[in-house]
């Protein structure tokens, strides 16, 4: 069993003794994290968007923090401030929330893109500027950034360039039948306690010596231009007026290879880029504005109609 494996299934295991129907979305989770990636989680409220991010952070033993995005929040409140301090005489440095392993950013569309930008340089640099000087985040750090697909008011709409930084895109929908009946016949005090009485069952030294893993998984060059092959394809669709950028491409390649190790596997095959395509593609897609225009299309349906038409690797 390879390590990535070994954290993923515990993870999985201890939050999916309370939480319903999300063993897919934590696993996704942890490998954000070893991958050193960030997420955008999609989904409408109420479907335990924040109850998984913090189980997951909790079951890892990392450090935790929630920012609530509003219109009036300021950069500073996100990265921290200097302030005077009269006993001192001094100035000091109180850090923001941003200063975590695991940082959930809830409903990261409704901050100005004056704050909106304060988290490029987070996630891109791993660092932050306070009045001057630069302070480094900790190691790992990944931001989950939540957002309402249904909200149209009150919001501004992430650009291409932050969208870009994202490792992944989760959607996170509604509950099956059978969920939402075993979610009901629970008791959501339960649910509640389960995640008070949650430990963590994988050490910050374990993620580190996983995260090590991936550059062992071998991938053959007929992967690499299977990869190169899809973007290509993608770009040059009819409707696609951007499509994949090379970091887009090399994220790509990397969740390819969590998803090779969490299978069990050190090598990438065609299935892991096929289903690596469906959580880093679509965010990166813009759409020509005169198929907009026409009705929405749906980028999923566009990724798997590139998928279908490329050539896939033979052995």
């Amino acid at each position: 069993m390879t390590r990535v494996r070994s954290v993923v299934e515990k993870v999985a295991e201890v939050c999916g003794s309370f939480l319903v129907e999300r063993e897919e979305h934590v696993k996704m989770l942890v490998l954000a994290v070893i991958a050193g990636g960030h997420v955008l989680v999609e989904g409408i409220p109420g479907v335990a968007k924040t109850l998984t991010a913090k189980s997951a952070a909790k079951a890892m033993g990392l450090k935790f923090s929630r920012i609530q995005m509003t219109p009036d929040l300021l950069p500073a409140d996100i990265v921290g401030s200097k302030v005077f301090d009269q006993k001192s005489g001094d100035f000091k440095v109180l850090l923001g929330p941003i200063h975590a392993n695991i940082v959930l950013v809830d409903e990261v569309n409704r901050a100005s893109p004056r704050t909106q930008s304060a988290l490029l340089e987070a996630m891109q640099e791993r660092q932050v500027t306070i009045e001057g000087d630069l302070f480094t985040l900790p190691n790992p750090f990944t931001v989950l950034a939540t957002m309402n697909p249904i909200e149209v008011e009150g919001v501004f709409p992430l650009p291409e360039a932050q969208l870009d930084r994202f490792l992944m895109r989760l959607p996170m929908g509604s509950l099956s039948r059978e969920g939402m009946k075993k979610l009901l016949k629970s008791d959501i005090e339960a649910i509640e306690e389960g995640l008070r009485n949650l430990k963590p069952v994988v050490s910050m030294e374990e993620i580190l010596e996983a995260r090590k893993e991936l550059r062992e998984v071998w991938v053959d060059d007929s992967l690499i231009d299977y990869v190169i092959r899809i973007s290509e394809n993608l770009n040059s669709h009819r409707a696609v007026r951007f499509g994949l950028s090379p970091r887009g491409a090399a994220m790509l390649l990397l969740l390819s290879r969590a998803l090779a190790l969490s299978d069990g596997r050190r090598y990438v095959i065609p299935d892991d880029v096929k289903l690596a395509s469906m959580y880093v593609i679509p965010h990166r897609i813009v759409i020509k504005p005169e198929l907009v225009s026409n009705g929405p299309m749906r980028k999923e349906s566009l990724v798997r109609d590139v998928l279908s038409k490329t050539e896939v690797p033979r052995p």
